[in-house]
């Protein structure tokens, strides 16, 4: 899994804000998935992985999770890069339309790609890092659905206090190999009650390799809000995200945003294609020892 956390950008959701708004396309019959009977005997071999798999069946199960070929959205942070994106839900692969940069609209044809090997930017002047953008929006937005993923592991830790209401939290680690930041670590905060997440505590290690977990580092801790269910997932449409030390949250220092929500938009593979000319790939930094 290539999860890119960041001083940037994000992810909770205060869960008590919200009745999440409901697709009234979505069918009432979800179609069996075979992925979703070997995923649960995997999560279900631990404590942390038998609390994530109630987190993600309060926002719509694994069923429909892997019946969704595709993730669509728009996504933005704040002051920052917004993109009209489409993800393919089990290569991982994304590509987007870029949309603006700080505020201002993006040149004519725009994009920014992961295709499984390279990420990509087009044009080339586009000041983006696309190894570490392509996927970040996509993979905050998609949690808890995405930490189900082989290679990760769960730990159940001491219940916390969010915003007066104590939460069951539960840490995600990654094998090394894993993705480009295989030393990132996700804390989800579950309510007790709905054990929907609302609330994500991460910190990045993206070109860092993987540092030592300090239970007094400093993280990012990220509201999920404005939830909404779009083709039988729920998922956030808000995010604020504060730094986070000691135990105490700090100021917040970003914002972002998702809209426009399709599990069924259909995946062009041509877009994955680099232009002949004009374009620049990324490549990863080196970590730092």
């Amino acid at each position: 899994m290539r999860i890119f956390s960041t001083v940037l950008f994000a992810l909770t959701l205060i869960l008590g804000c919200s009745n999440p708004e409901t697709d009234s396309s979505m069918t009432d019959e979800l179609e069996d998935n075979p992925l979703t009977e070997e995923t649960e005997a995997r999560l279900m071999a631990t404590e942390g992985g038998q609390m994530l798999l109630r987190a993600i069946e309060a926002h719509g199960g694994l069923d429909a999770w892997h019946n969704a070929e595709t993730s669509s959205y728009v996504w933005g942070f704040g002051g920052g890069l917004e993109s009209k994106m489409v993800a393919h839900n089990r290569t991982r692969q994304v590509f987007h339309d870029v949309l603006s940069m700080g505020g201002e609209p993006a040149p004519d044809g725009a994009q920014m790609v992961w295709d499984g090997t390279d990420a990509w930017v087009y044009p080339d002047s586009l000041e983006t890092n696309p190894r570490f953008m392509a996927t970040t929006g996509y993979y905050f937005q998609s949690i808890p659905f995405i930490l189900a993923d082989p290679g990760i592991h769960y730990e159940v830790l001491a219940p916390a206090l969010l915003d007066s209401v104590e939460h069951y939290l539960v840490r995600a680690t990654f094998d090394d190999g894993v993705g480009d930041a295989p030393g990132d670590h996700y804390t989800l905060y579950v309510h007790p009650e709905t054990y929907m997440v609302n609330a994500l505590r991460y910190r990045s290690t993206f070109g860092r390799g993987r540092p030592a977990i300090d239970e007094n580092m400093s993280e990012t801790l990220l509201y999920y809000k404005g939830y909404v269910t779009v083709d039988g997932l729920t998922v956030p449409s808000q995010f604020e995200g504060y730094g986070f030390s000691g135990g105490v949250k700090g100021d917040k220092y970003y914002e972002a945003a998702s809209s426009e929500h399709s599990y069924t938009q259909p995946f062009d593979e041509s877009r994955l294609v680099m232009p002949s000319s004009g374009a620049r790939i990324a490549t990863m930094p080196d970590a730092e020892q």
